[in-house]
């Protein structure tokens, strides 16, 4: 179960960081707003915001991948308390945006599952 854990969380953890790349680096270009459903005006009025979000997004990935780390070559609990934090911020993340806005479920569904199934199979794993 640990591998599976840990290759789950990896997917959330690449995952978030391509949105990081996405909002603070990419918010403004064609394929971002295409993303995300945006016009340019709007990109550009949001910019600081996304700029803001997307670097959220990297600091939970990064929070995750440190637990990673500790959960395959180190200490264990740590580890897994790492990942608890990083990966299941990212699972509240996206309930709040599936609870909040409905018709945004896929993108929701595609930020939560990987670090939920991730989480629930290193919680098994510690049993």
């Amino acid at each position: 179960m640990t591998a599976i854990g840990l290759i789950f969380t990896a997917v959330a953890v690449l995952l978030h960081g391509y949105i990081f790349v996405m909002e603070s680096l990419q918010w403004t270009s064609a394929r971002t707003r295409a993303t995300f459903g945006i016009s340019a005006a709007q990109a550009e009025a949001t910019k600081e915001m996304a700029f803001n979000q997307g670097f959220y997004n990297l600091f939970l990935a990064v929070v995750a991948a440190i637990g990673m780390g500790f959960t395959a070559f180190g200490d264990k609990g740590i580890g897994l308390a790492l990942v608890l934090a990083g990966a299941g911020s990212m699972v509240a993340a996206g309930v709040v945006l599936l609870a909040s806005s409905p018709d945004k479920a896929r993108p929701a569904l595609i930020q939560l599952v990987p670090p939920l199934i991730g989480c629930v199979a290193l919680v098994i794993a510690r049993l």
